[in-house]
């Protein structure tokens, strides 16, 4: 698994997620309800909503880049509120993963990886990336979609794929 490559469709599917925000923002506006009602929106009653889901799929996005990078991830006190500030967000963190090179991740398949939730534990960078860092991000990802998309706005599967680099 290329580690800058899957960095760098992390941050196109952070995009088509701040798209999916968009839209949820046009749907509530349409429907005349605060666009806020959706930052609270989850499946289920003991899920994350849709606030955490963002925050979580950013959070597992830039923990990949930084530890498989050997850099320092950009800190957010997870206060966000807002369909906007849920925005910003995703761009911030668009803007970090987007700002570690290619040349960063030399090494990360065998890098040291510790995250501090396991409490002095660690993997070697390839088993995070491919067993904790890529279905973590997916997860939470697919979560966001669906919770937007159960609450009435208008997605499908091209918006989750989102732009394809196809040739004539």
């Amino acid at each position: 698994m290329d580690t800058a490559e899957t960095i760098a469709q992390f941050a196109k599917m952070l995009r088509n997620l701040d798209r999916w925000l968009e839209r949820g923002v046009a749907y509530a506006r349409d429907k005349q309800f605060e666009p806020e009602v959706l930052v609270q929106a989850r499946l289920a009653p003991d899920q994350y909503a849709l606030v955490r889901q963002v925050q979580s799929a950013c959070d597992a996005a830039k923990y990949a880049a930084a530890y498989l990078s050997g850099g320092q991830a950009p800190s957010h006190p997870d206060t966000e509120t807002t369909m906007d500030q849920l925005r910003a967000r995703i761009a911030t963190c668009v803007a970090y993963l987007e700002s570690v090179p290619a040349a960063a991740y030399a090494g990360a398949a065998e890098r040291r990886v510790a995250p501090p939730w396991l409490q002095g534990k660690w993997f070697v960078g390839r088993d995070y990336f491919a067993q904790v860092a890529v279905p973590n991000f997916y997860f939470h990802v697919a979560m966001a979609y669906a919770i937007l998309r159960h609450n009435g706005v208008s997605l499908g599967k091209m918006d989750y794929i989102g732009n394809l680099p196809v040739r004539d």
